[in-house]
């Protein structure tokens, strides 16, 4: 018997030392696989798109409830004291006083400072700094995120340091979770025995009696499958992880892992996010109310959302209160207190892609850099060119004037919303080409197309100011073009230009040809210039759709992609600089190593002189031709534009510029249906809208005459230098040096004897 006894014994030893010995090295097997993954990206972070900052000046009009819609999506919170915290303010009798956050952007570093923002007339009197008493020219508040590339999982995370943890929410998790979790070796037996005795109870798995680290065991490494060999797995995992890392690390590793609930359709994962998400403010800030509340959600996001069940998240909050006084966390005032508040939350708010086509013009040239595995997983931070105010001007000018004109005109209502009138809308800075906002059309979940990247149209007349820049050095902006109803004989076939609307006289300057949009004289002015040299010269602009040297080219007979044409006015606003239309200014890695830097690529096309005259003379057409209705749409400030309809009214245009903006608008039906408008009737409207919304970018700064220009005053009638006393109508004109007047008016220089004779014998052949 004692033999036996022995035997047995010695077995029993043999197979715990096996036993013990297979455990071990499955535990160093498990531990190579862990570290490999500790060691490299511990979570695939979606890449984040954001727009541009927004400048704060003195002079710069501000509307109270715009801006705090602005600090909200920047997550700002609103205080009722003096905003001591970076990413704090409040409403004062004089203005706003802002605690500025930190700015770290590439070139662009700041530490956060409080300031006030004293404001008057709705409009940004001066910027002081609260602790030192310095008066600010400029301030910059930080870029909005506007997208997220997520992968496959569609995770929202924002990873936290277990420093940046406050004890009250460690602490909640604890007591909620694992309230033995530091002194427990990755496995609780006392757990283990309550849960195996229930599950044999029930005869199946009904409770896992994980500890905190069996959890992150499961999550991180396992399939949520519930067999007992998947069990065993995780316990294994568990024992090596809290033999590998620190009970620190774990607990860090697993804040930023544990799911939290959803978003639309994506999961919010990490204490971090799960702040933002439920509370608008950053996990460190959170109360010990608001962090029972996150602690509770563990068990259940689905059963626990305030949003959805508060009640049942209400007493989930408050057991793991209680569980947090019972384990000597808190005391009992904090309890009673913590448990009497009501459920307050930020709101939720469905995740939603701003400026949708500008952000497919984005993604497009990312993904021609990089795959979209990378931008799902690798957290890029992607800084763009868009500023949200003006893009928010932009939709809501498009929205209400395609509403006004489908209200004005019934015949434009279609009740297939994929048939429905159309619009676009772009702008841009025309020295930098920093495209500040794209609307690509009326609905985006309707129609995904980008009329401003993707359409080719006619521009109808908004190509004269195209034609006439190539052609200056042939003709002066006094020169005189035909006015005669005039046949011309194009491949074999008479074709016979006519002006929209009556247009009196013969003969028209160049000038006016723009400023009255006159066909006639635009088309004599290419015949009389050669259709070869202009579209020589027009190619400069580097159009994508191909040109032919017919004089209709003078109308905008041929197609052009509308974001081309605004780059094209760019050239007339940057001094004869064609910039490269700029949406990515930076891609940062998450190391802040910078990947991708777009330099301002141009190129001159036209000197500035050309670049001037073009503009001078296309601040006749809103002064005083086809856009001067803009002032009576409050559009006062100095402004160059140019309206263009095409043939039986199937596009209306207007693009409109100042040395700060540019912005071009389009409307028309996609299969290019009439709309029964003009460029001045149907897209001058939404322009002006527009531009009343941004007044940041509008600055009054007169356009600045180049070198090479000169003024010459010159007779109306005949277009060379006036004589003083004897030419009825004469004005200043703007020249190229090398091409202006040298000629006396030839028709009023002699005496009045003479004059008289003249005009006569001009009568016999008119």
């Amino acid at each position: 018997m004692l033999s036996l006894l022995k035997k047995l014994i010695l077995i029993s030893g043999v197979l715990l030392v096996l036993a013990t010995a297979t455990a071990g090295g499955y535990c160093w097997y498990l531990s190579g696989h862990i570290e490999e993954r500790f060691a490299g990206r511990k979570w695939d972070i979606p890449s984040t798109i954001y727009s541009d900052t927004t400048p704060l000046f003195p002079g710069k009009q501000i509307d109270l409830f715009a801006f705090e819609k602005k600090l909200k999506n920047l997550e700002y919170r609103k205080t009722t004291g003096r905003p001591e915290k970076p990413g704090t303010y409040r409403l004062v009798d004089t203005g706003v006083e802002i605690h500025f956050k930190d700015l770290h952007l590439p070139g662009n570093i700041r530490e956060g400072f409080p300031a006030r923002l004293e404001i008057k007339n709705r409009r940004i009197h001066n910027i002081r700094r609260m602790d030192t008493g310095e008066a600010l020219p400029l301030v910059e508040l930080e870029p909005e995120v506007i997208m997220q590339f997520f992968g496959k999982e569609r995770e929202l995370r924002r990873v936290v340091s277990i420093s940046q943890v406050p004890e009250y929410l460690v602490h909640a998790v604890l007591a909620a979770e694992d309230h033995r979790f530091y002194t427990h070796f990755g496995v609780d037996p006392a757990g283990i025995l309550r849960a195996v005795a229930a599950n044999i109870q029930h005869g199946g798995i009904r409770q896992g009696g994980s500890t905190l680290t069996q959890q992150l065991a499961k999550n991180y490494f396992l399939t949520p499958e519930r067999t007992f060999r998947r069990k065993l797995h995780e316990l294994f995992i568990a024992v090596t992880l809290e033999i590998k890392y620190s009970k620190d690390q774990i607990l860090e590793i697993y804040l930023n892992e544990i799911y939290l609930g959803q978003k639309g359709s994506a999961s919010i994962n990490g204490v971090g996010r799960a702040a933002d998400f439920y509370f608008g403010k950053p996990v460190e800030d959170l109360t010990l109310p608001e962090s029972a509340i996150i602690a509770g959600i563990i068990k259940g996001p689905n059963l626990f959302s305030p949003y959805t069940h508060p009640d049942r998240c209400r007493d989930r909050r408050n057991q793991v209160l209680a569980a947090m006084f019972e384990s000597g966390w808190i005391t009992e005032d904090q309890l009673a207190e913590a448990t009497a508040r009501p459920i307050e939350t930020v709101g939720f708010e469905k995740y939603r892609r701003q400026a949708p086509y500008f952000l497919d013009y984005v993604s497009a040239q990312l993904e021609a850099l990089y795959p979209q595995t990378t931008l799902s997983s690798m957290g890029f931070s992607i800084y763009t060119t868009l500023d949200p105010e003006v893009q928010s001007a932009a939709e809501t000018a498009l929205a209400s004037g395609l509403a006004r004109l489908e209200a004005d005109l019934p015949a434009l209502r279609r009740n297939d919303p994929e048939k429905k009138l159309q619009g676009a809308v772009v702008v841009m800075q025309p020295r930098t080409g920093n495209i500040l906002a794209m609307v690509g059309g009326r609905d985006y979940a309707t129609s995904q197309f980008n009329r401003i990247t993707q359409s080719r149209r006619q521009p109808g007349s908004c190509f004269k100011p195209i034609v006439t820049a190539a052609l200056l050095d042939l003709f002066k902006p006094s020169d005189l073009l035909a006015n005669r109803k005039t046949t011309y004989l194009i491949n074999g076939r008479d074709w016979t230009p006519e002006n929209f609307g009556e247009i009196p006289g013969d003969t028209i300057s160049v000038r006016d040809m723009l400023r009255l949009s006159c066909n006639r004289a635009a088309v004599d002015m290419v015949v009389r210039g050669g259709p070869d040299t202009a579209v020589k010269q027009i190619s400069r602009f580097n159009f994508s759709t191909p040109m032919q040297p017919y004089p209709s080219i003078a109308l905008g007979a041929f197609e052009v992609i509308p974001l081309e044409l605004a780059r094209a006015y760019c050239a007339f606003a940057a001094d004869g600089v064609l910039p490269f239309p700029l949406s990515v200014r930076d891609v940062i890695d998450e190391n802040d190593n910078q990947l991708v830097r777009r330099h301002m690529d141009i190129q001159a096309v036209l000197s500035p002189a050309k670049a001037f005259l073009v503009t001078s003379m296309l601040e006749s057409v809103v002064t005083g031709g086809t856009a001067k209705s803009l002032k009576e749409r409050g559009v006062d400030f100095s402004l160059a534009g140019k309206t263009g309809t095409t043939n039986d009214y199937k596009d209306a245009w207007f693009v409109g510029y100042t040395p700060d903006f540019l912005a071009l608008v389009w409307v028309g039906f996609d299969n290019g249906d009439s709309i029964f408008s003009t460029g001045s009737g149907a897209a001058l409207p939404i322009f002006a809208d527009l531009v009343n919304a941004m007044p940041g970018y509008v600055s009054n700064t007169p356009f600045t005459i180049p070198p090479g220009v000169v003024k010459r005053r010159v007779c109306g009638d005949s277009g060379e230098l006036a004589v003083s006393g004897r030419c009825p109508a004469p004005y200043d004109e703007y020249f190229l040096e090398e091409n202006q007047p040298v000629a006396k008016c030839r028709l009023h220089a002699g005496s009045g004897v003479f004059k008289r004779m003249f005009d006569g014998f001009r009568g016999l052949f008119e």
